[in-house]
């Protein structure tokens, strides 16, 4: 009987868990992330559930001479982006996946 009354428990724990993980991945998503290449010349907008949902080039990034600059700037905001979407994903809801070998 006892054995029942600890299952129940973690069943519970389990539940409250998930719904705390939840809210804050909900929480997590509505935040913006801005990735920047060299001197803010393209920025990146994502949101925290990895979408692109803005990108600003600014005029001295265009130079029909040298696209290979302008498309350099472009994946370096996106990276800094990503990483900076990752690097908080991680802080927020990494505490729920440490130790379960995820």
């Amino acid at each position: 009987m006892m054995r029942g009354m600890n299952m129940q428990q973690m069943m519970k724990q389990a539940k409250a868990m998930q719904k705390k993980m939840m809210a804050e991945h909900e929480e997590l998503a509505k935040q913006e992330f801005i990735g920047k290449a060299p001197d803010d010349m393209v920025t990146a907008t994502f949101t925290g559930d990895n979408k692109l949902v803005d990108l600003k080039i600014k005029k001295e990034a265009v130079d029909p001479d040298d696209i290979d600059m302008l498309q350099d700037l472009v994946v370096a905001a996106i990276n800094d982006g990503m990483t900076k979407v990752n690097d908080a994903t991680q802080q927020t809801l990494g505490k729920y996946t440490r130790g379960m070998g995820m």
